[in-house]
This record gives structure tokens, sequence and C-alpha cells, in this order.
């Protein structure tokens, strides 16, 4: 193992994320899969490929120059993208004609070397473009820019607009904040079958307070102004139109808020849709999914392509909040919806599908619903939730598994097809199968980590905390103690002990060799343990968190007695910054010191959708963000901490660690504080990534008497 070179390549690639193919589309008779991917695991370019008759071959390279206009930078943001490039890019229906954005110029090229070629093309445009999308004929493409949605014919010609803001906080076919960061929704509009209309969403901001955020390290730069609605305040409205591409349009018409008596209430009820989770057109017609604003209540409702009224095709409720399976609801070709349920009795999300009656097996959880063909569903799910595998349900042949081996699988289809993507404790693979029989592979161009991860897998104490444990190759049981360090993501939405191998199996590994025992635990709230497991967080997002951490590490010196419990360290980013300073301040008896990333540290500064689902509205509920909050506890530091924070961070913004740094420092606790200029929320820069490894290191080194 190489450690002492692995900080620079974990920086050089980008988090082991360069030379990945990814964005896999197959096309409908299964003969060409398109994807984006770098050529070697150290360039930050990203290319479209296709895969065709067993091999690849470059379809589009980075031919266009020019700035990412803003609108773009920001979707890419909330994308955690980490390569520029053609990162992104949408296909008609037959996957033949395929438009991207480089630069802010349309591009668009042909899969099956028609019209110009194989040779990409641009097309002129209004102005910077963000989210071009094909029609499904592939005659036309639709475009942002500006905040207005646009068409153009993919012959160059007539380019003309289909809905204009009416000022300057309204936009068209985009997502806002709120979609993009907590939802997961990236885009606004949505093509009709037959090439006709769009279903746009119309986002206004007006009434959403305005955040700014300057770069100290150029003061001669103005702040960016962007809106960002906090915990408790006012949410972009979000409405849904539908628009003819010959110009007309028709507003669809949402009920005013859900009924009442849908599920059951406490102190807080907001019925008001306050939030579009979801949205689509089938052969069926448009529809979407919306929910309350107090997250309780969702409906699924059918539009009518001609007069925007809308029907209810299925409502859910739930005491606590909804939580929403990426893909569904979706529908079949026949019109019938496929929803993610928790069934009676059942403690785990499970498929229902309302035409068939299908429900999945028992104890399987599903994950995420990948696409539906004709009757046929894909989704992937876990009867183990440190493995997640790719599932098929058709009538005829029911509930199939379709990958095999550990590890975390994904899948892309289109006729006889699946691109299975895989990750497993050996590594990354893509393999290209063909009625169920493998017919080729897609190349994974990442460069193997300079560590080799060795974790030991753990169910520790009476929870089974599901735990990864990495001792220091060199180490030799029961020759010496080892001072412990947490490495801990364990929040919503993100699982860090699964049977895969990842960038952040290879950093703990890498700590590992630097002398430390290090531990991964997935405790309450982490996915993929059930329902009760991930809602046992509801208005308390630390409490739980923090004593499953604690357990797994004192569950952890049972197994091995080497780690030592009078020096132990914990280090985290974002949730798991936030993580790490509470520890310091609630457990000093347990660790004695921490260094925290991004931390959200005053939870009243994040998003509505986000915070309001586990705390509540923070009018209605302020003792869960005074409990949950670390600046209200900030007199309680009695541990070396450090703060790192990126002074362009627009998702957890830089307040938070002044907020609280302002408050340790009013309570005369000292601390230690390292902005890093120009970064952002996600930090791969090379000479930042790199340096804040070692920088922490020597911290926590020093902190611990290494």
């Amino acid at each position: 193992m190489d450690a002492q070179g692995f900080p620079r390549q974990f920086a050089r690639t980008r988090r082991f994320s360069l030379g990945i193919p990814r964005r896999f589309t197959v096309s409908p008779d299964g003969q060409r899969v398109l994807f984006v991917r770098s050529d070697a695991g150290d360039d930050p370019v990203s290319r479209l490929w296709l895969y065709e008759d067993g091999s690849e071959r470059i379809l589009a390279g980075p031919e266009g120059a020019g700035d990412v206009p803003e609108a773009e930078r920001i979707r890419r943001e909330r994308a955690r993208e980490t390569s520029c490039g053609v990162v992104a890019y949408a296909s008609d229906g037959e996957a033949r004609v395929v438009a991207y954005a480089l630069g802010g110029e349309l591009w668009t090229v042909r899969t099956d070397g028609a019209g110009d070629g194989a040779a990409p093309h641009r097309i002129p445009t209004a102005g910077p473009v963000v989210d071009p999308r094909p029609s499904p004929d592939g005659t036309l493409v639709a475009y942002v820019t500006g905040g207005a949605l646009r068409v153009v014919r993919t012959d160059r010609t007539g380019d003309r607009p289909l809905a204009v803001p009416e000022n300057a906080d309204v936009t068209y076919g985009l997502a806002d904040h709120v979609a993009a960061e907590s939802l997961d929704r990236m885009r606004g509009y949505w093509w009709s079958p037959d090439s006709e209309a769009l279903l746009v969403a119309r986002v206004d901001t007006s009434m959403v307070q305005r955040r700014y955020i300057g770069d100290p390290a150029h003061p001669g730069n103005a702040p960016r102004s962007f809106p960002y609605p906090s915990a408790g305040t006012a949410n972009a409205e979000t409405t849904m139109h539908l628009v003819r591409v010959d110009g007309e349009r028709v507003a669809v018409r949402v009920p005013a808020e859900a009924d009442a008596e849908l599920h059951a209430q406490d102190r807080w009820t907001d019925r008001a849709f306050e939030y579009l989770v979801t949205a689509w057109w089938d052969s069926t017609g448009p529809a979407m999914n919306v929910q309350t604003r107090d997250q309780r209540t969702a409906y699924l409702m059918d539009i009518d392509p001609v007069t925007g009224e809308t029907s209810l095709l299925h409502h859910q409720g739930d005491a606590a909040w909804l939580e929403f399976v990426p893909g569904a609801p979706t529908r079949t070709s026949t019109g019938s919806p496929v929803l993610a349920v928790v069934p009676p009795g059942s403690d785990v999300r499970g498929l229902r599908t309302a035409r068939h009656g299908a429900v999945t097996p028992p104890g399987l959880n599903v994950r995420e619903v990948l696409c539906t063909l004709g009757e046929r569903i894909l989704f992937t799910a876990s009867d183990e939730p440190t493995e997640v595998h790719v599932w098929s349900y058709e009538p005829d042949s029911g509930f199939v598994r379709l990958s095999e081996g550990p590890g975390v699988h994904t899948a892309a289809v289109g006729g006889d097809t699946l691109v299975l993507d895989s990750m497993t404790p050996d590594g990354h693979t893509v393999t290209v199968l063909r009625d169920g029989k493998p017919a080729g592979h897609i190349t994974v161009r990442a460069e193997e980590p300079l560590v080799t991860p060795r974790p030991v897998r753990l169910s520790l104490g009476e929870r089974e905390l599901r735990s990864l444990l990495f001792l220091p190759s060199w180490h030799e049981p029961g020759t010496g103690s080892l001072p412990v360090l947490l490495s801990p993501y364990a929040g919503p939405g993100i699982q860090l002990v699964v049977k895969a191998r990842a960038w952040w199996t290879a950093v703990g590994q890498w700590w590992a060799e630097q002398g430390f025992a290090v531990l991964m635990t997935d405790g309450r709230g982490t996915p993929g343990r059930g329902v009760e497991w991930e809602k046992s967080i509801h208005g308390d997002q630390l409490t739980p968190v923090l004593e499953d951490q604690v357990d797994a590490l004192h569950a952890a010196a049972t197994y091995c007695a080497d780690l030592d419990l009078g020096r132990v360290g914990i280090r985290g980013w974002s949730f798991g910054g936030y993580l790490a300073a509470a520890a310091v301040l609630h457990r000093p008896d347990v660790f004695h010191a921490a260094v925290a990333g991004a931390a959200p540290t005053d939870l009243r500064l994040y998003d509505t959708h986000w915070k309001e689902r586990y705390l509540g509205h923070p009018d209605v509920f302020p003792e869960n963000y005074e409990r949950c909050s670390l600046v209200e506890h900030a007199h309680k530091l009695t541990r070396p901490l450090m703060l790192v924070h990126g002074t362009a961070d627009d998702n957890v913004v830089p307040a938070h660690m002044l907020r609280f740094s302002a408050a340790l420092l009013a309570a005369g606790r000292p601390h230690s504080v390292l902005p890093l200029p120009g970064a952002s929320h996600l930090v791969t820069q090379e000479g930042v990534a790199d340096s804040l490894l070692l920088l922490e290191l020597d911290f926590l080194k020093k902190s611990l008497g290494c």
C-alpha cells in the first residue's frame, strides 16, 4: 500500500469518481447504450459515449468553449457533479437524437450517423442553454435560457419561446432549490409522447428570502444572491402548466389543500400542497405527485391534457412524514399505477401494482423503481440492508432477482438488453446482458486506490448496528493499543456500511494506515433498515444518532481489545460533521477530539423540506430545534474541535460555521477554524481535498496525543 501518495490521488481523481461510466440510456430496441465517462481516472472532462455491437466509441466531447451559465452551475452543484465537459444529456424516444449543453451552447448528435453524419453540430439559440431535451420524435429540442422555456427544430430553424417569465423571480422548466436538493428532482418539464406539448413547472421565488454569498478571498467581487427557503419560512410557489408547441397554454388545477381526515394529526398541520415531488407524461397522459407542507400527505393525480383538470389516482398519508422511493409512483404501459407502499404489518416499503395486485415478497425493501417497460417493472431492493440488488417483475414470471453476489447494484434496460452497474467488494463493473446472458462490458477507467480497503464487517450491540472496522494492515492483534477514529455520516439518505468498495472505504483504510482503528456505523435514521428505523429520529435528529455511535464504539472495543477508549476522535462532513461536533459537546466522556466539516450547526438555517421533515415547523416545535442545534450548546465544549467550511457553500452556508464559532468564542471555548476559500459543499479540488486530509491528521494526532 502507498499510504503516502493516497491523499494526492484522492484529490486528483476527485474521490475516484473520474473514469466511471454513468447516466446510462438503453435504446428501446436494445441495440445502443448511451453513457458519459471521462477518458481516464484522472481526466476531469466527461464525454458522451455509445456502446454498440460490443464496442465503445465517443459520440461527443468538449468541442464548445465558454462559461457555464449560472443556472447550469447551480444544477451541477445540486447534483454533486465532479467533472466538466458533457456531464448530462437527453435523447429522443428511440435514442437516436441526443442533445446536450456545453459551455452554454446547444449541441446535438445522432447515434445512427444519419443527417449530418456522426459529427455533433451546434444549434444556435436565444441565450445560454440549460437542460436541453429532444422531443420524443427527435424533431425538436426544448431548452431553458434566462428562465424561459424555448423550443428549436433539430434542423436549426424555428427557435421560439413557449413560456416566458413574467419577472426576474419566475422561471419555467427549472427545479427550485428544495426540489433539487431535498427531493432529488432535477428537472422542470416533461414532453408529451406525441411531441406536441409539454408539462412545465413554473417557479416563483418572489416570496422566498434571499441569501448572499461573497468571496472573501476576492473582496472586489460582488456577492452572489439566490433564493433559499430556510426552515419555517416561505417556499417557492410551483405551479404546473400544459404548453403546446403551437403556443397554447393551460394551467393545471390542483386542489387547494389535502383532506384533513387522511391521517392522524398533531400540533402542526399544513395541508397546502407546496411540493411537486415528481411528474411525467406517458401514453396514458400527464400525471404528477404533490405533497403538503407538513409532508404527511401526498396526492398522485392524473392531469387532463386538454383542460388541465386533475383527478385523484392515489393518496398517501403518514403520521410522521412520507418518504418517497426514487422513481415511484409511476405507471405501466396500460396506465396501472406502480406504488411504493408499506404493507399492513410490514416494516419495509414494498412495491404494489394496482392492475395486477402484485406485492413484493415479505421483507424485501424497495429502494428505487428504475423503469417500466410495458407491464414489466425494473427496480432495486434489499433483503439485507448492506446489499442492493436489481429485481424484475412481470405478470407471467412474478418477482425475479437479476443481480448476483454481494454489492450495490443498479441497472438500465431497453428491449432485451440490461446494463448492470455493480459496486462490489472487489470494485466497480458494468456488464451488458442480452436475454439475461453476459454480452460484453463497458469499461470502468477509474484508478485503483493506492490503499486497498480491508474492512471488517460487523453487527454491533443489541440493535445490530451495521459497521465497518478498519485496522492498520501492519497491526498484529495484541501487540499494542490503537487510538480510535469514528468516521460516520449517519444521517438520512446515505449509507456508508455497504458490501462494496467505495471512496469512503479507501479513505477509511488510509486513516487506519496512519495508526488508527477506524469505525464507520450506520445508526438509526439511515436508509435500508425499515420504516421504524428510518423514522426513529422524528423530532430528534441527534440523541438516538449519537447514542448509536457510542454503543457501536463500545461494542467494537469488546470485539477488538486493541481499541484504546482513552483516545477517541471523530470526524465527518455535512451531517457527519454535525454529528462530530455534537459528539464532543454532549459526550466528552467518550470523545476526545473532533473535526467537523460543513456542519449544519443552526438547524433553522437549513431548507424547509429537509429540516421540517424531521423536526417539524420551528415556530410550532422550537424545542426540537433547540435540542438539536449546536449553537445552543456551544458552552459545553471541553475538547479540541476543528471547524472546516467552504466559503462558497450554498447548501450548508458558511453562516453555520460562523455562528457556531461566535457562540464558542462568547462562551470562552477554544477551537480551531479552517475556512476553505472558494470551496463549495463538495470539496474535491486538488491542493485542497488532499491537504485537508493531512491537516485533519495532524490535528487529531496532536489532540489525541498520538
